[in-house]
C-alpha cells in the first residue's frame, strides 16, 4: 500500500452523501447508453469525509474493504475496448491475486466515467452510497462464472466480487471516490437496487411498473443515512494508482464489502474533470480438500 502523502489536501472534507430515505419502496437503476436515473428517492446528508492518506492506521482489505495500491498499467486508452481485453485483463488477474492470495480471477468487464465528458461507453459517476452487488446477486453471479469458467474446476471454498478503480485525469479530480469503513456498516444494512438495462430511459407510471423476473435480476445494495458510517477518500491520485473495493467477499469473518460513491470537492480551486476506469471482476480460492 502505498503510503505517500499529498500536499493539497486537507485532513477532512465536511460535505454531503446522497442516502436513501425510508420511505422510498420502489428502487431500480435503469441504464442506458450514456444516461442512468435511480427510481429510488434520495437526499443529501452531512457527512465527513477524511483523507485515507493521513489515517492514523494503515487502510487495508480485510479490515476497511478497500485498500489502495501501486500499479503502472500498460494500457494506453482505456476508452479502447480491444486494448482493455488484450492487456489489462491479465493485469488485473495478477495484481489481485497478488494482493489477495487467490488463485483464480475472472473478469467481468470495465467502465469508463465522467462528470462531465460524455461519448460512447461514458456514463456518469455513481452518486449515491451504494455496493454493486447485493448478497444474492454475488452469490449467483460467482457460481455462473466459475461454471462457465471452470466446468471441470474444483470448485472454489471462498470468492472476492470486486472493483478495481483508478483515474486517469491528473490530480487534483473534481469528484473523488468515497469509501466507506466496512466496520461502521452493519451487516444487516443495505437495500436491494435492480438494475434494469434498457436502450431508452422510461418515464412516468412505466418507471414503476412490474418487471417479470426482476427478482432474478442482477441488484445492487444502496444504503440509508446512518451516522456511525466513517467516510474515505483518496486524494490527488494518480494514474498509477489504483484501489480496490470489495463487493462482496464470501468470508464474512473479514470486511466483507465497501459502501462507496462519487462526491464532489468544491474545496480544490484547481480541480480537474475526473476521468476514471473501474473494472470488475471475480476473485476465487480454489477449493484444496
Amino acid at each position: 500500500m502505498t503510503s505517500v502523502t499529498k500536499s493539497g489536501a486537507t485532513d477532512a472534507i465536511e460535505t454531503t452523501i446522497d442516502y436513501l430515505v425510508p420511505s422510498s419502496r420502489i428502487n431500480r437503476r435503469f441504464w442506458a447508453p450514456g444516461k442512468e436515473y435511480n427510481t429510488g428517492t434520495y437526499q443529501p446528508y452531512p457527512v465527513t469525509i477524511r483523507n485515507a492518506r493521513r489515517s492514523a492506521e494503515p487502510i487495508a482489505l480485510d479490515s476497511h474493504g478497500f485498500m489502495l495500491g501501486e500499479h503502472v498499467s500498460k494500457v494506453s486508452d482505456f476508452g479502447d475496448a480491444e486494448e482493455v481485453r488484450r492487456v489489462y485483463h491479465d493485469e488485473v488477474a495478477a495484481l489481485v491475486r497478488d494482493w489477495t492470495g487467490a488463485d483464480l480471477v475472472l473478469p467481468m468487464g470495465g467502465q469508463l466515467r465522467s462528470p462531465r465528458i460524455s461519448g460512447a461507453g461514458i456514463q456518469p459517476p455513481a452518486a449515491e452510497a451504494h455496493v454493486d452487488f447485493t448478497t444474492r446477486t454475488a452469490e449467483m453471479v460467482a457460481r455462473r462464472f466459475y461454471e462457465k469458467a471452470m466446468p471441470d474446476g474444483p470448485g472454489f471454498d471462498r470468492f472476492i466480487c470486486f472493483s478495481l478503480w483508478r483515474t486517469f485525469s491528473p490530480p487534483p479530480q473534481d469528484w473523488p471516490l468515497a469509501l466507506c469503513d466496512y466496520r461502521s456498516v452493519g451487516d444487516d444494512e443495505g437495500v436491494p437496487n435492480t438494475k434494469v438495462d434498457v436502450d431508452e430511459i422510461p418515464t412516468g407510471d412505466a418507471l414503476f411498473a412490474p418487471i417479470e423476473g426482476e427478482e432474478d435480476m442482477v441488484a445492487a445494495s444502496i444504503f440509508r443515512f446512518n451516522p456511525a458510517h466513517r467516510w474515505f477518500y483518496f486524494p490527488d491520485m494518480t494514474a498509477d494508482e489504483a484501489i480496490l473495493i470489495k463487493f462482496h467477499d464470501s468470508d464474512h469473518s473479514r470486511a466483507w464489502r465497501a459502501p462507496h460513491t462519487a462526491f464532489h470537492d468544491t474545496t480544490r480551486p484547481d480541480a480537474n474533470t475526473r476521468a476514471s476506469f473501474e473494472f470488475r471482476a471475480i476473485a476465487y480460492f480454489s477449493r484444496t480438500g
